[in-house]
């Protein structure tokens, strides 16, 4: 059964990601969006992030765009699985904490910011392997 939780784990997570990544490239329909575009979620990362001068934010979204990709990929295919979940959660605990300090705790207990994070740390601690690539490397 814990295979299954941890697949389960891997994919929410990485799916996760992903949406947002998604959401900030346009690729959701407005209707469903949280930023649309990548001005919109710029502007927010702005707001998240007010101690940093408004030059460096774009190099931030694209720092932090790039980071879920790449935990995304990993978490799926289960590359560095406990490495990956433990720096997805360290990602997800700054951005809970950084929209807590600026628009509010309600944002991050909304969007189960924190609750993701408990999830990546809880997969972190997972030993077992399954479908994982990991397995195909230890092979070797």
């Amino acid at each position: 059964m814990i295979l299954y939780i941890k697949l389960f784990l891997r994919l929410s997570i990485a799916l996760g990601f992903i949406s947002a990544v998604a959401d900030r490239l346009g690729w959701w329909p407005t209707e469903q969006s949280t930023w649309g575009n990548w001005s919109n979620f710029i502007a927010y990362t702005q707001t998240l992030n007010p101690w940093f001068p408004d030059y460096f934010t774009n190099f931030i979204g694209i720092i932090v765009t790039c980071a879920e990709v790449i935990l995304a990929i990993l978490l799926v295919i289960g590359f560095k699985t406990s490495l990956s979940a433990k720096i997805s959660g360290v990602l997800l605990l700054i951005f809970g904490v950084a929209m807590s300090i600026t628009v509010g705790i309600k944002a991050p207990l909304d969007y189960s910011v924190f609750s993701a994070a408990a999830a990546a740390f809880g997969l972190g601690l997972i030993k077992e392997k399954y479908l994982e690539v990991d397995v195909l490397l230890q092979a070797k």
